[in-house]
Parts: C-alpha cells; sequence; structure tokens
C-alpha cells in the first residue's frame, strides 16, 4: 500500500514491507562471495581487460600455452639483487621486474600457478608503453612484441634461450627470379614469423596458400635486369619455401576482404608446399576478432591445451572449456556485425571448420616427442606464493565483511520489527514529529541513518511550521525517545511545538486572497468617482493598473517565505546569500514607489500620477502597509522643481553648442567628407588624427543634445603606449587599424583645438620631392612610432588568438582528395535559418541603435581605455564574421590548451576514423604532434581543418 503523504498519522508503505517476516542473510550484505574470485581445479586463469587490451590478452594466452616459449623464459636468469646473492626477496618489498623478459616471466607464473581466477597484466601493458583506451592492430603488435623479444633474449648464454623465438616462429623462404632468355636464376632468402594470405576468391586455405606461392610472370615495364644477358628480359618470379618453424602463423587478409575461409582443424599437410620434407602440422589457435576494424572491437582466442588436446576459449577474465576434444566456434564468433543480414553460420565441409571472424591461425608441428612438463623455477614460486597469500588474506577480509554485515543487518531487523509495532501514538498518548525523509532512510538498509535534524522544518519563531506537517510523521514518545538514544540529533517536536503564530498569519494571508477580488471590484468602482477637496490621496497610475497583480504577488511571496523559512528537510537549506544576491538583481517598484522622487517625496510629474477618495485609499493601505502616502495637498518635491530649471536651461545650452559645433565641424559630422589616408589629398601635406571614439561620441552628442553628454576633451592619449609613442604604423592605419582612427584637416583642427581639450597632438606629414612619383612619398608621424610597444600590442593580439576556451572550429572531412569549396555554391551549403543568422550578426550596431543613424552605415565602436593600449587588441580579435558550415563538415568546440591527440577523439566520435587514421592539416600543414596544444600548432577559433 502507499503512503498517505499529506497525514502525519499514516505509516504504511514507508519502506518496512523489508524487514517483516523472514529475511535471507545474504540481503544483509552487497559483497560478493570471495571465492568467487578462486580459481576453479584445473582452470586456466583468465588476464583482466584493462580498457582496450583484449588484444594483449589473446596473445599473452597463446604465448603461454606454447611450452617451449615458457620453458625458455623461464631459464632467463632474474637481474633481481638479492635474489642473486641467494637472500630471497625481503617480505616487506615489492617484486618490480626490470625487463619484459622478467615480466612475462611473472605474469607466466602466475598463470600457471595463480589461485586467482583472473590477474592484472597492467605492469606488463605499461612496461611495453600501450595506451590502454586505444586498441592496437593484433597482428602488428604481435611482429613488434615478437622482435622485442628475439633482440632482448639475444643477449642470453644459453643457446635453448637465445634461439627460441627463431626455433619456435621464424622461417624461410625464398623470391626465386628465372630468366625466360638465358634460363639463369637468382635467388634472394628471407625470413618470416608469419605468412600473410589474400583470402579473396578462394574456398579453402590450401587455395591462399596456392596463391601465395604462385608464379609472376616480369614482363613490360615491369621486366627483369639479367645479370647473364646485361640486359632488361621477361623473366618470372615465385616465394619458395625453405624452411618452416614449429609455429606457423598464418595470418588472413580479413579487413579487406569480409568473407568466411574453411580451414582443416586437425591437420595441414605443407608437404605439397615443401618438397622433400614432409611438414605434418595440426591447428593450436585461432584468433578470433569481432569488428569494423582491427583497430576496434573484440579480440578473443579459442586456444588448444598441449598437454590435454582439450580446446578452450580465452576471452580476457572469461574462460570458457570446448565440450569433447574439438574446435567449437560458437555462433557469436561466426556471425559477422549485427547490422549485416547474416544470420547463419557459414556452410563447410566435413573435417573443416569456417568462420567469417577468424583473423589468425596457428598451427603446431606434429612431434612424437611427449609434452613437456613445465615447473616454476623456485624464484618465481615463492613470488606466485606471496600472491596467493595476499589473496587469500583479501577473501578472508571480503568473508570477515559479510560476516560482520549479516550480524548488523540481524540486529537492524530485530530493532525494526520491535519498534515499528510500537511506531503509531496511541491516542491520548504524548507523541513526537520526526521527518518521514528520515524514518525512510531508517528504514533503507542500504545507508546507516545519520542524525535526526529538524532544523529545516522549524518556523521563524522556532516551532514547527504548519505547512511541513505534511511530510512529518507522528510517532509514539517511546520510540522517540529510542531514536534520540541511538541516533542523537535534534530539537525534538512535541505537542508543543506546533506555533499557533504561524497558523493565525496563514488565515490572514488566505482570508485576504479571498477577498481580493472582492476589494478589487470596490476599488475599481471608487476609482469612478471624482475627489472633491482635500479628502484624496496621490498614487502613481502605473500602480493602479496593476495593484491586484502585486497584492497577489505579495501575498503569495508572505505565503512563500513561510513555507521555506528553513529551506528543506534535513539541512539542504538554500543559500541565504544566494536569495539575497537573487533579489538584489531583480529589485521591482513596490506599491506607489513609482511617485516618489530620488529625494524620497512626491514626484513634480503629474502625468504618472491621480488622485484617489480615502475609502479607495484604506481599501489599498489594507494590502500596502508600508506603501508611501502623499496627501492631494501635499506640495511636490521642491528640490525637483529647482533641478528641473536647471535641466531646462542645460538643454537649452546643449542645443546651442550642438549646432554651432556642428556648423563649424562639418567635415568631422560627414565620414565623405573627411581625408583617406589611401589616396592622400593633393591639396595638403599634413593631416590629423583623433581617436573614433570620439567622433562616435561626439556624433551622438550632436544628433541628440538633449539625452547625451557634451564632449569635452579629444582623448588622444588611447592612441599612444605608455611611453607616448604612436601604436600604429602608416601602413596599418591604412587597412586594419584605419577603423580605429579619424582624420581631421588641418583648417578643422584648428578649430577642434577651440572648442575641445586636446592632450596630445598627432600629425602625419607627407614628404615628396619636386615632380617625383607621389607613391615615393614618406611619411613621418608626431609622435613617432614606438617600435616595442607595436610589437608588445602585435604579439598580446597573436597570444589572445591562441588562449581561447570552448571556440569552435570545423572539420572538413576530404572525399577522393578533393575539398568542397565553400565559396562554390553557398546557398547549396547554408541553411536558410544559418543565413538569417548570418546577416543579422553583420548589421552594423548602428542599424538597432536610434542614437546612431549614420549615412554611410559605420560600425559602431567599443570604448577605448585610457589606461592602456593593449584594449585595442580585444577589438582585433573577431576580425572575421561567421563562418559558413559546407557539407562534409562538422563544428567541434575546442580550447587552446587541449592537445592534438584529445582532438582526435573528438574527431572519431564525430566522424568515426580511428586517430591512427586521421590525417589532419591546416593551411597546406600537417598536423602530426600528438602531444602538442591546439594552440601552439596555430589552431584558432573559426579554423578549418581537413581530415584525410
Amino acid at each position: 500500500r502507499r503512503n498517505c503523504r499529506g497525514n502525519p498519522n499514516c505509516l504504511v508503505g514507508i519502506g518496512e514491507h523489508v524487514w517483516l517476516g523472514e529475511i535471507d542473510e545474504n540481503s544483509f550484505h552487497n559483497i560478493d562471495a570471495p571465492n568467487c574470485e578462486r580459481r576453479k581445479k584445473n582452470a586456466f586463469v583468465g588476464l583482466t581487460n584493462l580498457g582496450a587490451t583484449c588484444y594483449v590478452n589473446t596473445f599473452l594466452q597463446m604465448w603461454f600455452l606454447n611450452l617451449e616459449l615458457r620453458q625458455a623464459l623461464y631459464l632467463c636468469p632474474s637481474t633481481c639483487s638479492e635474489y642473486a646473492a641467494g637472500e630471497g626477496i625481503p617480505k616487506d618489498k615489492d617484486y618490480e621486474p626490470q625487463t619484459i623478459c622478467e615480466h612475462l616471466q611473472y605474469l607466466f607464473a602466475l598463470l600457471q600457478n595463480s589461485k586467482r581466477r583472473y590477474i592484472d597484466p597492467s605492469g606488463f601493458v605499461k612496461a611495453l608503453g600501450l595506451d590502454t583506451g586505444q586498441q592496437q592492430d593484433a597482428q602488428e603488435f604481435s611482429k613488434l612484441f615478437m622482435s622485442l623479444l628475439e633482440d632482448t633474449l639475444s643477449k642470453q648464454k644459453n643457446p635453448d634461450v637465445r634461439n627460441i623465438v627463431q626455433k619456435q616462429f621464424c622461417g624461410e623462404y625464398a623470391y626465386v627470379t628465372v630468366c625466360n632468355q638465358c634460363g639463369r636464376g637468382s635467388k634472394l632468402v628471407s625470413k618470416f614469423y608469419e605468412l600473410e594470405l589474400n583470402i579473396q576468391g578462394h574456398k579453402q586455405l590450401t587455395d591462399c596458400i596456392t596463391e601465395f606461392l604462385k608464379e609472376e610472370k616480369l614482363e613490360g615495364d615491369n621486366r627483369y635486369f639479367c645479370e647473364t644477358c646485361q640486359s632488361k628480359q621477361n623473366a618470372t618470379r615465385k616465394i619458395r619455401l625453405l624452411s618452416l618453424p614449429c609455429t606457423l602463423n598464418l595470418q588472413l587478409m580479413r579487413f579487406v576482404f569480409d568473407r568466411s575461409v574453411p580451414f582443416h582443424p586437425e591437420h595441414s599437410v605443407m608437404a605439397t608446399f615443401l618438397p622433400d620434407s614432409v611438414y605434418v602440422y595440426e591447428l593450436s589457435a585461432v584468433l578470433i576478432h569481432r569488428g569494423v576494424s582491427a583497430y576496434s572491437g573484440h579480440y578473443i582466442a579459442h586456444v588448444k591445451d598441449p598437454q590435454t588436446g582439450e580446446w578452450y576459449k580465452f576471452n580476457d577474465e572469461d574462460i570458457e572449456k570446448m565440450e569433447g576434444k574439438k574446435l567449437q566456434l560458437g555462433i557469436e564468433e561466426d556471425l559477422a556485425e549485427p547490422s549485416k543480414s547474416q544470420t547463419r553460420k557459414p556452410k563447410c565441409g566435413k573435417g573443416t571448420h569456417c568462420s567469417r571472424n577468424a583473423y589468425m591461425l596457428v598451427y603446431r608441428l606434429q612431434t612424437r616427442e611427449k609434452s613437456l612438463t613445465i615447473e616454476v623455477p623456485a624464484f618465481l614460486q615463492e613470488l606466485v606464493e606471496r600472491d596467493n597469500c595476499k589473496f587469500e588474506e583479501w577473501c578472508n577480509e571480503m568473508a570477515e565483511m559479510r560476516k560482520q554485515s549479516v550480524a548488523r543487518g540481524k540486529i537492524k531487523h530485530e530493532e525494526v520489527k520491535e519498534l515499528y509495532k510500537r511506531l503509531p501514538a496511541e491516542a491520548g498518548s504524548p507523541y513526537d514529529f520526526i521527518s518521514l525523509e528520515w524514518l525512510q532512510k531508517w528504514l533503507d538498509e542500504s545507508t546507516p541513518p545519520k542524525p535526526i535534524d529538524n532544523t529545516a522544518c522549524l518556523c521563524s519563531h522556532g516551532k514547527l511550521h504548519p505547512d511541513k506537517i505534511p511530510i512529518m510523521k507522528r510517532i509514539s514518545e517511546y520510540v522517540a525517545d529510542f531514536f534520540y538514544r541511538r541516533y542523537g540529533g535534534g530539537p525534538r517536536l512535541n505537542v508543543k511545538a506546533l506555533c499557533k503564530d504561524c497558523v493565525v498569519e496563514r488565515c490572514r494571508i488566505l482570508r485576504l486572497k479571498n477577498q481580493l477580488n472582492e476589494d478589487y471590484k470596490t476599488v475599481t468602482n471608487l476609482l469612478k468617482l471624482t475627489v472633491k477637496g482635500n479628502d484624496g490621496f496621490w498614487v502613481g497610475k502605473a500602480s493602479l493598473r496593476s495593484w491586484r497583480q502585486l497584492a497577489l504577488e505579495q501575498l503569495n511571496e508572505q505565503d512563500e517565505d513561510a513555507e521555506h523559512s528553513n529551506g528543506k528537510m534535513n539541512g539542504n537549506a538554500q543559500n541565504k546569500d544566494e536569495s539575497n544576491e537573487k533579489r538584489e538583481e531583480e529589485v521591482e517598484l513596490n506599491f506607489n514607489e513609482d511617485i516618489v522622487c530620488p529625494h524620497g517625496d512626491l514626484c513634480i510629474s503629474e502625468n504618472e500620477r491621480r488622485v484617489v477618495s480615502k475609502e479607495a485609499w484604506e481599501k489599498l493601505k489594507q494590502y500596502f502597509p508600508k506603501a508611501p502616502e502623499f496627501p492631494n495637498n501635499k506640495e511636490c518635491c521642491s528640490q525637483c522643481k529647482i533641478l528641473e530649471r536647471e535641466g531646462e536651461e542645460n538643454e537649452a545650452l546643449h542645443k546651442m553648442m550642438a549646432s554651432e559645433q556642428k556648423t563649424s565641424l562639418q567635415n568631422l559630422f560627414h565620414d565623405k567628407c573627411r581625408p583617406c589616408l589611401g589616396s592622400w589629398p593633393q591639396e595638403t601635406d599634413e593631416l590629423y588624427i583623433v581617436s573614433q571614439f570620439f567622433v562616435e561620441e561626439w556624433r551622438k552628442f550632436v544628433r541628440r543634445p538633449t539625452r547625451c553628454s557634451p564632449v569635452s576633451s579629444v582623448g588622444n592619449s588611447a592612441l599612444l603606449c605608455p611611453h607616448g609613442g604612436l601604436m600604429f604604423t602608416y601602413a596599418s592605419m591604412t587597412k586594419e587599424d584605419s577603423k580605429l582612427i579619424a582624420l581631421i584637416w588641418p583648417s578643422e583642427w584648428e578649430r577642434i583645438q577651440k572648442l575641445f581639450v586636446v592632450d596630445h597632438v598627432i600629425k602625419i606629414t607627407r614628404t615628396q620631392a619636386a615632380g617625383a612619383d607621389p607613391e615615393g612619398a614618406l611619411y613621418t608621424s608626431e609622435p613617432q612610432l614606438c617600435p616595442e610597444c607595436r610589437e608588445g600590442l602585435l604579439c598580446q593580439q597573436q597570444r589572445d588568438l591562441r588562449e581561447y576556451t570552448q571556440a569552435t572550429i570545423y572539420i572538413h572531412k576530404v572525399v577522393d582528395n578533393k575539398k568542397v569549396m565553400k565559396d562554390a555554391a553557398p546557398e547549396l551549403n547554408v541553411s536558410s535559418s544559418e543565413a538569417e543568422e548570418e546577416r543579422e550578426e553583420n548589421k552594423p550596431e548602428g542599424e538597432q541603435d536610434p542614437d546612431f543613424n549614420q549615412a554611410d552605415g559605420g560600425v559602431k565602436r567599443q570604448k577605448i581605455s585610457h589606461q592602456s593600449y593593449v584594449a585595442y587588441q580585444k577589438q582585433g580579435i573577431r576580425r572575421s564574421t561567421r563562418h559558413r558550415k559546407v557539407r562534409g563538415e562538422k563544428a567541434l568546440l575546442v580550447s587552446a590548451n587541449q592537445t592534438l591527440k584529445e582532438l582526435k577523439i573528438q574527431i572519431m566520435h564525430a566522424f568515426s576514423v580511428a586517430p591512427f587514421d586521421q590525417n589532419l592539416s591546416i593551411d597546406g600543414k600537417m598536423l602530426s604532434d600528438d602531444t602538442a596544444t591546439l594552440g601552439s600548432l596555430g589552431v584558432i577559433p573559426e579554423s578549418v581543418i581537413l581530415l584525410k
């Protein structure tokens, strides 16, 4: 049954059903039985997948079951100094393998004699420097590791150890080329550790090997240079097998052609391909891969135990023994990706196996010798036993924790059964209020209850708030005494804790809410009456229009303040500072404050107020007792009257000043009449400079003199560095910095000096020889350019471009080495909404500003700081408009300090292209250093990176 949340006497459905009746003791803990982690008898040990290391685990299991390799590794002497000295390894010191061989030794020893169901190979993986979160190609890993192991073992003195990799995995073949003219043959011998077989168009494995060894004709441009004939001749070339290893690895090129190839599980007779010898192999392992590429998906291995002949499936931590002694490829390995239509296992002939997901086949040379018996060396066995002891300690610890949890659960079970019976308060008996939330936590077996905290349900008088009653439960004093003794907390809320003051206040608010509609009709009718004499009161027209809404909001606020006086239950109270900040941000005028002047008196504008009758005012005062009161015989503010007169005088003065300045500076008012550095006027060799900000502020004043302040000074210091030098070159003032300055005619400059305070004079002078080409003219500035500060400004601009967070860049995927040009047909690539947004974004701010309506539609600029010239670079960052996204392109949010590798991972999620397959370039430059940051690579906001 559900609990009646509004009823404090209802104690049903609060979580008690879990404890009533008999309970299975296993429900008192969430700890798995330690023996589930114990290795079963005659079972193999699994390997933990560290994220994407399944490909490592499959090879480790295959190499472990290569008894000759395992025995050779056990014969490698240890570099541990304590063991070499015969002292053994101190118990307080953890063993740390120093070489790859030692890591492999230790892993194999644990796989052989550990008591754990699976072990952690992280030491081995870390020693190889592998990224546990990024899967590698298993074949590539096998090649590289075998090369590393062979190189490491080549330093050993024992030949059985030194040559184990060559003996087990290395074979030889020769490229044999025969000249068709003279019949002379040449032979190039090469070693191999695996044979890579093309499976396209073949029905069985022997066909793949036949193709690998088939003869190739060298004709035409591919002819062979014969040493005997001393000329290029037609020839034939083929691969001839010279010797085969004990372990033959056959790599199937499955990621090129997704198809199944039948193969023989029991025997592979290689005598056909190796004349004069009989090599009979039997299948010993099948590496299975499921996924769309070698760098994703999942790897498992089916491996044959050489000692018992039984097959096992190795899937990271889980190992499954196959029934009987035959290889059984499960349906989950044989199926291709789930999206494909194949639902049945591929058909195979008798005595063969087929798999669409077989990635590598491992065959072992048949011998009549008995299988090796491998003993773990004493040194390694000591380490294994030490790890087994740790495991046993962990098992005992887990078992003890389970035991303690069960004991605590039984005690809690008895406690709940006893107390729940006595929980309801009987009629006429003493009782306490406890929050429903705390009671539910007490009945929740997963979390021990915290001390009782009733502060959140108290009213402003320190008693139980009436609105909190629905989320409280009334319990007997006997159970409450037990709870407070056992768990602590407070304050206790008994019958004396009920707050009468809060109930009375709530009733007052409810009455006013119910009465509001009637009073609204009454006040509306009273406002229609004409007020005679001095009996009325001034009320703001805006307040009268919205008084009912204001009253309702005020009553609701009082209601909410009362309800949330102590926040939520159990200490989750709202931060008072946060709520105060929120209220300060949302300051609104209260009733009748719209006619209060800044000096706290009645405002002078009679258009904003009207007189209401005394009866109407008294009704309104019931809802707004603190509202400002102004009888209709009250005089308006004397200070405001004086200011009004002064304001009228100032407006007249400003209008006259603006008219005079506009007449005097006609060229400054109209952009078209101003000179331009790009095409220097012939009639003068001197021009003066002021900041564009000064011009814009002055124009605003001239257009709206009654609303804008007059401009008193030119403020050219903003164009100079702290040393007094000019921040712009002549070239930059004709291009990118032209929007920051305004050019002045000499005659106009004289008038500016009379009208405004000029802090610094900035002049550009043109010098050229008589009759010389105007393009050869020399331009100098007063004051001169400050090279150091100019360089600092440019560096700061570049630095800001490379110190960004959460900026947008675009990744464009190249198809067939051709980039779709965004300018070719932008109307096909940009959505209508994007185009509309772009047009809106590119509008000059002046088009949206009634105070700024230039004839030439110039862009309104930010105010330039007088404190530092560096402010200019802030404007210069966003020079370009919004980037137009095209097909094959995706936008990513990046930061300057993230690495290229992190960007590649983002691209992988966006385009499903693995990081190692990503060739990235920007402006023709390849991005290859995965550890470099985007800022250092020159990737700036709105950049377009090409992905191949």
